[in-house]
């Protein structure tokens, strides 16, 4: 039942987002406001930076074995992007269906944007039951520290809230 409902979840995430892809090289910047679409733009530049430096990140530091997929950590990482928030790859979901709905001002773009956005955020927390699981204790701990996917928080907290590692 689980694994029929990630199935399903994905499915649908995948077919909104090839639906908002369509939807904005069709329907570019319809309300012709240039500064909705740059803004738009920005948001899917910060989202790609989301989803990428994860994988960079836990294959130098989460203790993946050789020849495995990123995914595949032993340790739990709280450093780089991971000390800004838990979840970028999600969040990278959630900026792209925001930025592409900016970027095409379209309903047609919005509606799977919408869809996008709230299955890349319910994700987050099906990822914080199997990490409870993973690493009991210590991330709870990081819980505490770090924000599910506010970036904005998150880099708020790193610049201005913590104190220096001895």
């Amino acid at each position: 039942m689980k694994n029929s409902k990630f199935i399903f979840s994905g499915i649908v995430l995948t077919i909104a987002i090839l639906a908002q892809i369509a939807g904005t090289f069709f329907h570019y910047n319809t309300l012709d406001n240039a500064f909705i679409c740059n803004l738009g733009w920005v948001m899917l530049w910060i989202s790609a930076v989301f989803g990428w430096l994860p994988i960079f990140t836990l294959k130098k530091w989460g203790g993946v074995p050789s020849g495995k997929s990123y995914m595949e950590t032993t340790r739990l990482v709280q450093s780089g992007v991971y000390a800004v928030v838990r979840h970028p790859q999600y969040l990278a979901g959630i900026l792209m269906g925001i930025g592409l709905s900016l970027i095409s001002q379209q309903w047609l773009v919005v509606l799977p944007g919408i869809v996008v956005i709230g299955l890349s955020y319910a994700a987050t927390f099906a990822e914080e039951r199997q990490l409870l699981e993973k690493f009991p204790g210590l991330y709870q701990e990081y819980q505490k520290k770090v924000p599910r996917v506010n970036f904005i928080a998150g880099f708020f907290r790193l610049l201005f809230c913590r104190k220096p590692s001895p």
